[in-house]
């Protein structure tokens, strides 16, 4: 999904795939990547083309600012020598010393200007001048001069640097501390040392005993967590000097972060809550230059971790426990006193009483001694069973309502017949037994209702064709109950395909059906299903088409394509909401039909879109199935709403996702599930936090489709930190790759592409700068473009994101509703499944093809990703294309064709569009699949169907797959390498 602007790189309407200058850079399909640093594999072809550059060594300057007063300059102690951490040696590997213990960093080397390196930390150019300067370099990057030799240098080992003491942007020199031990963590991260109070794993004595000291932030003397990039041009050459093989990629797959349940074991689990930072900024001088969002992804009914479940809690006698104040939930942070009859509030600090029946006698360590029998004091994650004080109304049942186009287009495209024989066969499954309710309406230029009375054998069609004045016929019997009317609702799903399939009528009045099922649906709430196969052309909500006008694209009018025409989808959905009614939007169609306002319906009340273009039932009818029956089969949360606490001096400014706002804090969510996540943005309300701690909780009050009315509550503990280090230490990469995918396409509503990605790229530029100057002050950087460990892969993030279909390229690059669609989509992924559509996996499996079945038990072997470039491609390997949403299949030029006839049969000579992937009776055909299917049963959220590609094959393959290569130079933007060049001259214009 590839393209980026930035400057002269790209403009607004960047052209797309041009199969004819692909790269060369990477030739080993074996590549993986060893965590924490990057390491290149063993043996192989070389990734290099040129020897790696050295540099001279240098003694290390005195930093350029004076100690503070009556403090003596510092000195490095005699005979101390810093020691390289021990990870996968490697040539371009050195130790770099930052901080008190010894720090390790990645030399890779950029062109720099060494005039640019004074450190002005509070110089911010704007950004187009950053974008200009690159204009010249864009040219520099071709191979050196022929037979030129690159001058080889050597390496030293400056003094060790004592670890930074952050005091509002002043830097003094402590005494140093010798290195603690070190143990690595995925990511970068390494658990400090206990220092005075420790940041550690606290243990239930210091939590619950009265008046303990919570957990405490800022610590300082810890080794310094960072890599560096040595990116250094070539004298006489115009050759960048950078080694693509030592560029930070996430082969080993996205390792879930887990920063906040290392440092408190009590914590909720990572997939339901995940901060941007595990360690929150004390002052709004320290958070204006920490220029990534300050924020969180909240995922409040993720999949529980496997071997795990969310414990139930009924507090069926003292009602729910919470703080009278600020309304907390009782969590594992909550102190006890007085002997166990009072409890202290983690987040308002309020003395409450323990009611009688919750009452117990406290320990000599302060620990209540029931304790192993309270999960709510154990557990970052519990469900309370809510009694009837949370309730306005009865639980609702579980009700799914149908509304299904029936046009001509929806009927010869084969939608009517597998939404049909799906609904069908999930009856059974569907949550809720036996209280759950079904509806249906159909629709084409008219409305047809269903009388569904369980005393009928065959459901009554009742039409109503005024379509300015819609009302509802016997109100009463079209929702029926499934287990007193299965009969007759099967009898329906039977006979609907063949009931219009001579149908002719190509008019859509989807609106004035929306009104109609709105109308039935008011009373309950529940699950509306919109199927959609054309335009909506009569009744109110009728759409024109848009976008044809090329003149619009690249100025400032050209957000207006992407944002609702009608107000009446929003405004429906607003209604929708209201009386609990969430909207899943299924598109489908060969032309356009303007996802940018259908959408609106799903976005506004909580729900979801899917989007199948050009859709035709005998090549797409697989993953519509799938994807249907997981929408109406998974644990769905109805009547919801969330809201998320915290503690004193910070607040949650904005939300992000699809969703209606109904307070300043209170989200609407009125059917909820685990595939949906929501992005929040946080400030702090006051100049200075004082506490140690900032305690969060989620709160999501939802009725079960068993009919119980419950409250998902997630609480975290976080430290409050002094020093600008440790919050880049303990960032989250996924959670700011999250928050930004969601700012930037919401900027896209508003504002030119262009201007997304910039922003994008500009936040980068300005939180790497800002990295630097915090060590450019002790240390002489040179060329070296420095990066946090924690934010290794933050650059590489954001150039997919800026080449994402949502974002990516003007008019030429993606068609206005696939846009629209992924960005719907990506407002609501998970951190996981976001990434992995980001950067897919790219895998090798002809040779696991090949081998003997007794030889493949290792399944594992072939699930090492490759590098997301045409250089991982072998002509003579076949290659599997995995995004999360889809598969592409790639068949190199010069693959055996006794191992292509294997797996398509007599298809393998035929134009491979025509051709979909089945099961053959060959021992190899039955081995992909078998992978395949292990791919989708990583993930079952959605449903890849199989694309085949063949070397070679314009312009499919490039469409396909070579666009989505992010590390390329594909259609005017820039590769990784390219982009990391552009980054650091960006970040050394002032730093």
């Amino acid at each position: 999904m590839p393209s980026m602007s930035s400057g002269p790189v790209v403009g607004p309407q960047a052209s797309g795939y041009r199969p004819n200058n692909l790269p060369a850079r990477f030739n080993d399909p074996a590549v993986s990547s060893p965590p924490p640093a990057y390491a290149p594999p063993i043996g192989g072809p070389p990734f290099q083309r040129y020897p790696t550059p050295q540099f001279p060594s240098v003694h290390q300057t005195p930093p350029p600012r004076a100690p503070p007063i009556g403090q003596p300059p510092f000195q490095p102690p005699a005979g101390q020598v810093p020691s390289p951490a021990s990870f996968h040696p490697q040539p371009q590997l050195h130790a770099v010393p930052m901080g008190s213990p010894p720090s390790r960093a990645n030399d890779l080397q950029l062109p720099s200007d060494s005039s640019s390196f004074a450190p002005r930390a509070n110089f911010q150019p704007p950004f187009s001048s950053m974008d200009s300067s690159y204009s010249a370099s864009r040219a520099n990057l071709q191979p050196p001069l022929p037979g030129y030799v690159k001058q080889a240098n050597s390496v030293s080992q400056a003094p060790p640097m004592a670890p930074f003491q952050a005091q509002q942007g002043s830097y003094a020199a402590p005494i140093p501390t010798p290195p603690p031990p070190y143990h690595p963590q995925q990511g970068g991260f390494s658990q400090p040392p206990p220092i005075a109070a420790p940041f550690g794993l606290h243990s239930r004595d210091q939590i619950q005993h009265p008046g303990s000291a919570p957990p405490i932030g800022g610590i300082q003397g810890l080794a310094e967590d960072f890599g560096s990039l040595s990116i250094g041009a070539v004298p006489g050459t115009i050759d960048s000097g950078l080694d693509p093989k030592a560029l930070p990629r996430p082969l080993d797959g996205e390792a879930e972060s887990n920063l906040l349940g290392e440092a408190y074991s009590m914590n909720c689990n990572p997939r339901y809550l995940r901060l941007t930072t595990s360690a929150i900024p004390s002052s709004q001088s320290l958070l204006s230059r920490w220029h990534c969002p300050l924020g969180a992804i909240v995922c409040p009914l993720a999949e529980a971790p496997e071997g795990e479940e969310v414990p139930v809690i009924n507090f069926v006698s003292t009602g729910i426990i919470r703080c009278r104040r600020c309304r907390t939930y009782v969590n594992p942070y909550v102190t006890f006193t007085d002997s166990g009859r009072k409890w202290r509030c983690n987040i308002c600090a309020l003395l409450n009483d323990v009611p009688g029946d919750y009452f117990a006698q406290l320990d000599a360590t302060g620990r209540r001694i029931d304790l192993n029998q309270r999960p709510e004091l154990i557990k970052g994650s519990v469900d309370f069973v809510a009694p009837t004080e949370y309730m306005v109304r009865p639980p609702m049942p579980p009700l799914y309502f149908f509304l299904i186009d029936v046009s001509v287009s929806a009927v010869r495209s084969g939608m009517i017949e597998v939404v049909a024989q799906t609904i069908k066969s999930c009856l059974d499954e569907l949550p809720g037994f036996p209280r759950t309710q079904v509806g249906f309406i159909t629709f084409d230029s008219t409305i047809h209702f269903y009388n569904m009375k369980s005393s009928l054998t065959q459901p009554q069609m009742m039409v109503v064709s005024d379509l300015d004045d819609i009302f509802v016929p016997l109100p009463d019997d079209l929702l029926v109950n499934l287990s007193e009317s299965r009969a007759v609702v099967e009898a329906f799903l039977d006979s609907l395909p063949s009931m219009f399939q001579d149908n002719v009528n190509m008019e859509s009045a989807l609106g004035p059906a929306v009104k109609a099922a709105f109308m039935v649906m008011s009373q309950l709430g529940g699950k509306l299903l919109i199927f959609q196969n054309t335009m909506p052309s009569l009744g109110v909500g009728r759409l024109k088409l848009r976008g044809d006008d090329l003149r619009v694209y690249g100025t400032d009018k050209e957000y207006a394509l992407r944002i609702p025409e009608d107000p009446f989808y929003k405004n429906m959905a607003a209604e929708c909401t209201k009386y609990q009614i969430g909207v899943n939007v299924y598109a489908f169609g060969d032309k356009y039909i303007d996802i940018a306002s259908l959408g609106a319906l799903a976005k506004y009340s909580g729900g979801q879109i899917y989007y199948y273009p050009s859709f035709q039932s005998a090549s797409h009818g697989e993953k519509l199935r799938h994807e249907l029956a997981r929408d109406l089969t998974r644990e769905t949360a109805w009547e919801a709403v969330m809201r998320v606490r915290c503690g004193k001096g910070i607040r949650f400014s904005s939300y992000h996702g699809n969703f209606m706002l109904r307070s300043t804090d209170l989200l609407a969510l009125p059917a909820v599930d685990c595939d949906k996540a929501y992005g929040a943005q946080l400030s702090l309300e006051e100049t200075l936090l004082t506490s140690q701690t900032v305690y969060f909780q989620v709160a999501l009050l939802y009725t079960a489709s068993c009919g119980e009315r419950r409250i998902r509550v997630h609480t975290a503990a976080v430290p409050v930190v002094t020093d600008l280090g440790e919050m880049y230490r303990h960032a989250d990469t996924g959670a700011i790759v999250s928050l930004f995918a969601r700012l930037a396409i919401e900027k896209s509503l508003s504002h030119k592409l262009e201007d997304s990605r910039s922003s994008v790229q500009l936040r980068i530029v300005k939180a790497l700068r800002e990295f630097r100057n915090l060590h450019a002050v002790q240390h002489r950087l040179g060329g070296r473009m420095i990066y946090p460990e924690s934010l290794k892969l933050l650059p590489l993030y954001g150039l997919a994101l800026s080449k994402s279909a949502a974002l990516r390229g003007g008019y030429n690059d993606v068609q206005l509703d696939d846009r629209c669609a992924v960005g719907f989509t990506m407002m609501a992924l998970p951190v996981n499944k976001l990434l992995k559509l980001l950067y897919p996996s790219l895998l090798r499996v002809d040779e696991y093809l090949l081998k003997p079945s007794s030889q493949t038990d290792e399944f594992k072997n072939i699930m090492k990703k490759l590098p997301l470039t045409a250089e991982s491609l072998d002509s003579r390997g076949l290659y599997v294309y995995d995004d999360g949403f889809r598969f592409v299949v790639w068949f190199g030029r010069m693959l055996s064709p006794d191992l292509a006839m294997n797996l398509l049969g007599q298809d393998a000579a035929v134009e491979f569009s025509k051709v979909a992937l089945g099961k053959h009776d060959t021992e190899m055909s039955r081995k992909l699949m078998g992978v395949l299917r292990k791919l989708r049963e990583r993930d079952s959220s959605y449903y890849q169907l199989c694309n085949l590609v063949r070397q070679g094959e314009q312009p499919r393959e490039g469409f396909l797959l070579l666009t989505n290569f992010v590390e390329d130079q594909i259609g005017g933007t820039s590769g990784y390498s390219e982009w990391m060049v552009q980054i650091h001259r960006q970040v050394q214009q002032s730093a």
